[in-house]
């Protein structure tokens, strides 16, 4: 499941602009979609991103597999699994608030989004700050 760096812009690209015209659609009240529907293309292309995540996860299952040969780069995959469900947890909150099928507070609504760019905020200063240079 290898995908070149071009195949993978353009399918961001493709699912970021599908995204962004339904949610101007949305806010200019031309279409009376539900939010969930909205997000849809958000949660297409969080999937495939799980799917190639999990897929090269289970690589390490294999036999013949060294696990002293890849335990960073196994934390960093584990915190790439982490990050996307804080995502899917902040966007499902943020439908369900939009959509009135919940009556929290927008601060708990954003409670996983905070907690993502805290944790990104800490890998970047661990990258740049104790990671040994060549």
């Amino acid at each position: 499941m290898r995908m070149s760096l071009a195949q993978r812009v353009l399918l961001t690209w493709l699912f970021t602009l599908l995204f962004l015209i339904m949610l101007v659609l949305k806010l200019d009240e031309k279409a009376p979609w539900n939010w969930f529907l909205i997000f849809i293309p958000v949660w297409i292309f969080d999937t495939i991103l799980l799917v190639m995540l999990i897929v090269k996860m289970a690589g390490r299952c294999k036999s013949g597999f060294d696990p002293r040969n890849g335990s960073p780069n196994m934390k960093k995959k584990l915190w790439y699994l982490v990050a996307m469900l804080l995502k899917l947890a902040f966007c499902l909150a943020l439908c369900a608030k939009l959509q009135h099928f919940t009556t929290m507070r927008l601060a708990y609504v954003f409670i996983p989004l905070w907690a993502l760019l805290g944790g990104a905020m800490l890998e970047l200063g661990y990258n740049i700050f104790y990671l040994p240079r060549d």
